[in-house]
């Protein structure tokens, strides 16, 4: 019986398959449906590993993409939040609330409706994202060192088509 071959330095089992070259990819992984199902596997799992490298708050990711989306965009009522986050406007309130009590953002008085207030972003807050944007990038880094340059060059294209097929 022999036994597949393992990448230099890596011993046999669960590792070496996860790190041994995969070989050519087939026709029948290129069929949409397999490609489909595979992609989405790798996908979920990749960012899950992502988005569990976090800031020192330890925030669950629906508070961490509402800390994003204002350092992205600015300063913004919570229904302007909810509508951009797919979340109903009650979530995105208790959500909100949270962050207010961490000191992560703060309300202020909106410009044109004095019923209303705006969310933004704290100096807290900010060193949160980047604190967590920070700690991905280095673990995505430390993983993408591992790689030839050739796999890397790999990635980077499909990082295009994948940014493509996600275009609305």
């Amino acid at each position: 019986m022999t036994s597949a071959p393992v990448a230099p330095g890596v011993s046999g089992g669960a590792a070496a398959a996860s790190t041994a070259s995969a070989g050519p990819v087939t026709a029948k992984q290129c069929r949409p449906r397999e490609l489909a199902g595979d992609m989405r596997v790798a996908v979920f799992r990749t960012a899950r590993r992502v988005r569990s490298e976090r800031g020192s708050a330890d925030l669950s990711d629906s508070q961490f993409s509402v800390l994003a989306w204002l350092h992205q965009n600015g300063p913004m009522a919570p229904g302007a939040l909810a509508e951009r986050q797919h979340v109903q406007p009650p979530s995105m309130t208790r959500t909100v609330n949270s962050l207010v009590e961490l000191g992560l953002v703060a309300k202020g008085e909106h410009p044109t409706d004095k019923r209303q207030v705006v969310v933004s972003l704290t100096e807290a807050g900010l060193a949160e994202v980047r604190e967590t944007r920070r700690r991905r990038d280095e673990w995505l880094t430390r993983r993408l060192a591992s790689f030839t340059p050739d796999e890397r060059a790999t990635l980077a294209e499909a990082t295009v088509l994948l940014r493509r097929l996600v275009a609305e």
